[in-house]
């Protein structure tokens, strides 16, 4: 008997939906004969299946034959029943190995302390209740912040995610699922953060003393400092994943404006101290600041916050519209690689918003899914703008990993179909061995993201597996299922992409497995 994953596919036009009131598994189905009743789905007979044990999913299938192209399907009632083999370790080492020492925390750590380490020696050696010695603070100040900058900067994760996957699949699998762990950089960004914010403190409290112990100390030079303190721990404070879950748009304002007026206070403030330092060492203003290393990181961080406004432009969309719930965007003006992001925006001083780009099949172009998420998605999708406001490059997203494996399932809910698609889609066309399947949990996939959006996830993955989850309806079991299509196909990863609860809840779940599993952050 033929697993439902496994039956084969003709045209996109002939699909038929499996539905009731739990869940619907979209599939295409050409056979010329009925299922018997208590169809068992996955068999070990299927032709993808391997000799692991595999949790069972039992359904009861009624279907007629309407025509000879045609194949009806009645309400299919699914039980399932997940056999997940047991957690590895135990529930401490767990914790510890999959929250505490996740790579994004390592680094994250392994960057604070270091700072750490260089902050004690550095206050530990110097005299700093002098001008000259506590305006060498600033060097660390600016050098986090510039690493801060780069770290979130288009250009360097692009090149990130290029290094990652020159590894050939032919590689170790170990040293691929390490090196696929390379998403998680923004631990260096954090990290660089709060090292600035630690070493401000330290800078502050050194001005401080030096106001005091110094009659030629320029009262200005310590209200600047303040203010620069004030400024970054804003940042810091706001940065919090508490207040960014809470208060996203207060995060996205305070985290610009913020940084533009710390980097516009800390350009007053070396001009200050330099103004100060030259009467001191009776030299010029000029050579003060050429021999001053915080003058040239200051030069290339403000360098790197002007680059993306460089290439601000206004540029048209063509609205789809999907449903009350999506609308999907169509670009013309350029073509963008696949796993690509973009940030897009009606207001480019106050708030972006980024999206996964779809490739289009035309030469040039591609699109993006807005899912209602928000004040700002639920206007844009009742009343599209007519043009939007793009600046920077597209930026490359986690899924380009895919490329490192052979066999990936993908895992997604309601909107998280669209950066999926682009990894899909890229599986498909890269003339490459890579195998990708889908598993998508959403409530009415057609009505509410359209018939090409359907089509277009089983043209990538014939035998995805949809579910409509429908509100009051009892949820599936998505580490199971997860688990189950893992083992079935023989995949050596798999992606997630729903929303930050179930995202961690399916990474851990399996990542407790030892089964390797990639999903975003969310560190904005």
């Amino acid at each position: 008997m033929e697993s439902l994953y496994d039956v084969p596919n003709s045209t996109v036009n002939n699909d038929r939906f499996l539905r009731n009131d739990f869940s619907s598994i979209i599939g295409r189905l050409d056979h010329q004969q009925d299922f018997a009743t208590g169809l068992k789905f996955c068999s070990s007979e299927s032709s993808n299946s391997t000799a692991r044990a595999l949790p069972s999913i039992v359904g009861t299938v009624s279907l007629s034959q309407s025509s000879t192209e045609d194949v009806e399907a009645a309400p299919l009632d699914i039980e399932l029943e997940p056999q997940l083999p047991a957690q590895r370790q135990n529930r401490l080492l767990r914790n510890v190995r999959h929250k505490l020492m996740s790579v994004y925390k390592r680094l994250f750590s392994i960057y604070v302390v270091a700072n750490l380490i260089a902050l004690i020696v550095v206050l530990w050696q110097s005299n700093i209740a002098s001008l000259g010695s506590a305006s060498n603070l600033s060097i660390p100040i600016s050098v986090n912040v510039l690493v801060a900058a780069l770290s979130r900067t288009e250009y360097v994760v692009n090149i990130l995610f290029a290094s990652a996957i020159w590894i050939p699949r032919t590689a170790p699998l170990r040293l691929r699922r390490v090196v696929a762990k390379v998403y998680e950089y923004g631990g260096v960004h954090s990290g660089a953060g709060f090292s600035a914010a630690l070493w401000v403190v330290a800078f502050t409290i050194q001005m401080t003393r030096a106001f005091f112990s110094e009659e030629s100390f320029v009262p200005s030079i310590l209200v600047f400092t303040y203010f620069l303190f004030v400024s970054l721990i804003a940042i810091g404070i706001s940065a919090l994943p508490s207040f960014r879950r809470m208060q996203h748009n207060s995060f996205e304002a305070i985290h610009r404006f913020a940084a533009w007026i710390s980097v516009a206070l800390y350009w007053i403030l070396i001009m200050l101290i330099s103004s100060s330092l030259q009467k001191q060492l009776d030299t010029s203003f000029g050579r003060v600041l050429i021999i001053s290393p915080s003058f040239w990181i200051l030069c290339m961080l403000t360098f790197l916050i002007i680059l993306p406004w460089l290439r601000l432009r206004k540029v048209s969309a063509q609205p789809e519209y999907l449903s009350k719930h999506a609308v999907r965007l169509h670009f013309d003006y350029t073509k963008i690689g696949p796993c690509q992001g973009l940030r897009i925006s009606t207001r480019p001083l106050l708030e972006w918003h980024s999206f996964a780009t779809i490739p289009s099949t035309r030469p040039e172009g591609f699109s993006i899914l807005v899912s209602n998420a928000g004040d700002w998605t639920n206007s844009n999708i009742q009343s599209p703008a007519p043009k939007y406001w793009v600046k920077g490059i597209p930026v490359t997203g986690f899924l380009r990993v895919v490329q490192l494996f052979r066999k990936v399932v993908i895992v997604t809910t309601g909107s998280g179909i669209g950066p999926c698609l682009s990894g899909l889609i890229y599986a498909r066309q890269a003339g490459a061995p890579l195998q990708c399947r889908l598993l998508w949990s959403t409530r009415d996939a057609e009505p509410t993201y359209g018939r090409e959006v359907v089509e277009e996830v089983l043209r990538a993955d014939p035998q995805a597996i949809i579910l409509n989850t429908k509100p009051g309806s009892p949820r599936p079991d998505m580490v199971a299922l997860t688990y189950r299509l893992y083992i079935e196909s023989g995949a050596e990863a798999v992606f997630i992409i729903s929303n930050p609860k179930l995202t961690y809840k399916v990474k851990y779940g399996l990542e407790s497995r030892g089964i390797p599993a990639y999903g975003p952050i969310f560190d904005s």
